[in-house]
């Protein structure tokens, strides 16, 4: 934890404030940071594909599905050509099954008007089902290493650690100003990399400092709740698709007007 023993908080006022504030992110980096396969490659799908996966789902989860995923789909064509409930079929077990819809919608956008190569816009790619700002500045950064300004939920926790000691409800345009400020323009895709490990670290080490951020949201309970129920739906109708309400009540044990509101749900959204 020597990495963890500067000053707090630091201020961003000087080259030698921003010199200390990166000599920690990065001696942390080269300590500690993790090998993970979609950092060992360039290639843009396969970041694409990471990047929908991380989207609120733990790291070690995405672990078991990003490789036979890609296997499965190794491009945009191959996914934009599959069914959405093969596609489903190998998602299933990440949650926020929405994000598969919106994945399999930005690879038919890709592949049909971008020739099957993502996009090295930020404007375009936020444009994109399911990409906000900061999915398209990771996407820029991270698969052509090019300098953009975004935040997540571990970047977040590092500059409110160090930067914001003690502020309370601190609003992330803040914060992306001094994001802004230490970003590592010779090397962003690392940088980002080395960020985010070190918001790793924090959590398992201190107090999430995220509680402090004006974004931050406790999560419900899962037990019990809608999300749960639709995972469970879901689940059953990707193997078994023509099943009735009832015998999807019965599979799932779930009461019949929870199933059928979540029938109901998934239709609009496209999912059957």
């Amino acid at each position: 934890m020597n990495s963890l023993q500067c000053e707090l908080p630091l201020a961003i006022t000087s080259h030698k404030d921003r010199d200390t504030f990166t000599h920690v992110i990065y001696d942390y980096y080269k300590e500690s940071g993790r090998d993970l396969p979609w950092r060992q490659t360039r290639n843009p799908y396969h970041i694409f594909v990471s990047e929908f996966m991380l989207q609120q789902t733990q790291v070690e989860r995405v672990l078991k599905k990003y490789g036979h995923f890609i296997l499965m789909f190794p491009d945009f064509e191959t996914l934009h050509r599959a069914s959405l409930l093969r596609v489903l079929s190998f998602w299933s077990g990440l949650g926020y099954n929405r994000r598969c819809i919106y994945m399999k919608r930005c690879a038919q956008i890709i592949y049909t008007l971008h020739g099957g190569a993502l996009p090295d816009s930020v404007d375009t790619l936020s444009r994109l089902p399911g990409i906000g700002r900061a999915t398209a500045s990771a996407l820029v950064t991270f698969s052509y290493d090019r300098p953009t300004v975004f935040i997540e939920t571990n970047i977040r926790r590092v500059f409110l650690h160090f930067f914001f000691g003690q502020g309370e409800r601190v609003p992330d345009a803040e914060l992306l100003t001094c994001v802004e400020k230490t970003l590592d323009r010779s090397s962003p895709r690392i940088w980002y990399y080395a960020l985010m490990d070190y918001g790793t670290m924090l959590k398992k080490f201190r107090e999430n400092p995220n509680i402090r951020s004006k974004s931050y949201k406790k999560q419900p309970p899962f037990e019990g709740s809608n999300r749960q129920v639709r995972g469970k739906v879901l689940k059953v109708l990707v193997a078994e698709p023509h099943l009735s309400e009832n015998e999807i009540a019965l599979r799932t044990k779930t009461q019949s007007h929870r199933v059928g509101k979540v029938l109901s749900e998934l239709e609009k959204e496209g999912f059957i």
